[in-house]
């Protein structure tokens, strides 16, 4: 997916003259992601369709809650935001993707993520009393919509959806996909956050999920190195394996929808994981 023409016009008025460094776009869903440079320098601009809801809130993330990462440079600034066109633009920050870099096996790169995200999870706290059961019923949700799990195992996860707890729990701001994929590191060695797309509020052991399926098993010191830096664990056992088994049936569900045959077998593995647990 290329720019709009309204969205192109819009980044045209924002930064006249500004060339095309880079398309940083995934290629998944129709999300764009370009690095221009431009007369005051370089921005990284971010655009998606009307129907995406992905963009909003990222817009609202970085008004929000990003101030502890930007009064240390670990983020790009909000520069420029155009919510009827779906597209914004920020800051640019130079770095490599820490997945499948060196960076990705550094005990000290989980030790500054950790330290990052607790400083953001730490801003604000509010409690719902609905939160357990809106996100059991969002699996349900994923299980009644086009998959590839087996129905034995559908009837399964379905059960063990229905015996779940659903207390009241404390909910913070939450990256939403805390993982390698979504931190740069720069030539200082420094962590920096990207995507705050899926930000929301949730249980800030929420945030852990995904670097524990695909970064720390088998890597005890990086999760050791994560816990460091975070200064604590908030992985309550119970409420731990209702994240990952929800966490498990979105993979495979929303991989299989936009074609993303990896992810697909990876949330199927994590569906074979929780249910061993529940």
């Amino acid at each position: 997916m290329a720019l709009s023409d309204a969205q192109q016009q819009t980044v045209d008025g924002w930064f006249p003259g500004a060339v095309v460094v880079a398309d940083l776009s995934w290629g998944l869903v129709d999300t764009v992601v370009l690095h221009l440079r431009h007369d005051g320098g370089e921005a990284v601009v971010k655009a998606a369709g009307p129907s995406d809801g992905h963009l909003p809130r990222e817009i609202a993330a970085h008004e929000r809650w990003t101030g502890p990462w930007r009064t240390t440079g670990r983020i790009g600034r909000l520069l420029h935001a155009d919510r009827d066109q779906n597209v914004f633009a920020l800051s640019y920050l130079p770095g490599v993707l820490v997945q499948d870099s060196p960076a990705a096996d550094d005990a000290d790169t989980y030790r500054q993520a950790g330290a990052l995200l607790a400083a953001y999870h730490a801003q604000a706290a509010r409690v719902s009393q609905s939160y357990e059961a809106q996100m059991d019923a969002r699996a349900i949700t994923w299980l009644d919509g086009e998959h590839r799990i087996s129905q034995g195992i559908v009837t399964r996860l379905r059960e063990v959806i229905a015996s779940h707890d659903q207390p009241a729990v404390e909910l913070v701001p939450t990256h939403g996909d805390w993982q390698t994929r979504n931190w740069l590191v720069n030539d200082d060695g420094q962590i920096l956050v990207i995507d705050l797309g899926r930000a929301d509020w949730r249980p800030a052991l929420t945030d852990f999920a995904r670097l524990a399926r695909r970064e720390w098993e088998g890597r005890p010191g990086l999760e050791r190195a994560f816990i460091e830096g975070y200064r604590g664990d908030p992985r309550e056992s119970a409420a731990w394996q209702r994240t990952l088994l929800r966490e498990a049936i979105g993979t495979a569900c929303w991989a299989y929808q936009v074609g993303a045959e990896d992810f697909e077998q990876e949330g199927h593995r994590m569906i074979r994981q929780a249910l061993a647990a529940a």
